[in-house]
């Protein structure tokens, strides 16, 4: 498949932008939306659900189709009085990521852009655009969304399709019934589920959003595959204490263009930022209690590359999307294999190489043994000597050069 599918100034806009050949996820993705629009009056309400690895193109991959039928379709009797597309997601930042593709896609298909609908801004002025614009599209977080719902200010009676981007996470306990609750009040409106990793347990709740038993459609991506041969797995030992030491020389001899930190413990971020200030570390931090001018301003240090460094929880990196990032850095080993997986594919991401390290206790390296046999990587035992990064006790001829590829 190519973008031939899509309508020329759609595959044009996107040949701008440098797109010119679909992922693998919107390849398989995209006829079959497609294919489906717009669907028989008889029809059984589409519900699919597709996985991929961070950063292979999932937004686009519904965004595309979706848009495109609705530029297709003919209006009838004016304006529909609310979104016929809504994406719901977990956190603000992926909100704001989503509609900026989304109206991306509008401005090259000549249709009013997006509404956001996120918690951190007045519900009145989202109320006042609303009935202002009257998007045809929009994305916003669960509690939002139902507030609006609720308040009799947001209509799903036009609704063609609800979007779960990180569905994981939306079925996740603490937004379950919320999730639930906007599902029931999508009626019959098709039902596209995507994220990086759906365990079984996820999988479990999200078939059984609606109460009852429905086909749904399953695309899988072998994330493992990006895993395994795009990333470079390495393993360093430290004691608790002595983590942000060895993180500090790792960085000076790794020298890396962009690497992110992890670490399972938000109070944590803070401290570590100011130890690597200290060393004169250009480095920032998210954490998931963070004022959010305060969480932009880090972010968007990231991306320039003002700040290479950044320190984050997995909870305030959720939705986080940024190119070009060589180094993921973890201080722990988190709580599973699906977490190492949500960590490392933050690199090596469009067919580029990246660098997943581990910096662990030997509790800690234990545990990442068992997570390498589960994920079927290798993962390479690093230490520093002289302020390069060699395998223990190698030769000089054995030294790994300090930059990633």
């Amino acid at each position: 498949m190519d973008f031939s599918v899509l309508s020329p100034p759609l595959a044009e806009a996107l040949a701008a932008r440098g797109i010119r050949k679909p992922s693998p996820v919107q390849a398989a993705v995209i006829p079959l939306l497609l294919e489906k629009n717009p669907p028989a009056a008889d029809a059984v309400p589409l519900r699919l659900l597709f996985t991929a690895p961070t950063g292979t193109g999932k937004t686009f991959a519904y965004l595309l189709p979706l848009l495109q039928s609705l530029a297709e379709s003919e209006d009838s009797g004016g304006r529909p009085r609310g979104p016929e597309v809504l994406v719901l997601a977990p956190t603000h930042e992926l909100c704001s990521q989503i509609k900026s593709e989304l109206d991306f896609v509008l401005r090259a298909l000549d249709m009013p852009l997006s509404q956001l609908l996120i918690g951190s801004v007045s519900p009145g002025r989202q109320i006042e655009a609303l009935k202002k614009n009257k998007p045809r599209a929009a994305a916003g977080n669960p509690a939002r969304v139902l507030q609006l719902v609720r308040m009799k200010k947001l209509s799903l009676g036009s609704l063609r399709f609800l979007v779960l981007d990180e569905g994981d996470r939306l079925v996740a306990e603490e937004l379950y019934p919320e999730t639930r609750e906007l599902v029931s009040l999508a009626g019959g409106s098709g039902i596209i589920a995507c994220s990086a990793t759906m365990n079984g347990k996820n999988r479990d709740a999200l078939f059984g959003l609606e109460g009852e038993k429905r086909p749904w459609r399953i695309v899988e991506e072998d994330g493992l595959a990006v895993l395994q041969h795009n990333i470079e797995h390495w393993a360093f030992f430290a004691e608790d204490r002595k983590k942000p030491d060895l993180l500090k020389s790792f960085l000076a001899a790794a020298r890396p263009k962009k690497a992110l930190v992890f670490t399972s413990r938000g109070g944590e971020v803070g401290r570590i930022v100011s130890r690597l200030q200290y060393r004169r570390v250009a480095a920032g931090g998210i954490r998931g209690d963070m004022d959010k001018k305060a969480r932009k301003a880090a972010i968007d240090g990231f991306r320039k590359g003002t700040v290479p460094v950044l320190v984050a929880s997995d909870l305030a990196c959720r939705g986080l999307d940024v190119e070009g990032i060589s180094h993921v850095i973890s201080l722990d080993t988190g709580d599973n294999a699906e977490t190492y997986l949500h960590r490392a594919g933050r690199t090596g991401r469009a067919g580029r190489r990246g660098i997943m390290v581990t910096i662990g206790s030997e509790e800690e390296l234990r545990r990442l043994q068992r997570i390498e046999k589960k994920l079927k990587i290798i993962v390479y035992p690093k230490e520093l000597y002289g302020g390069r990064i060699t395998a223990p006790l190698a030769g000089p001829e054995d030294e790994e050069p300090g930059k990633a590829d």
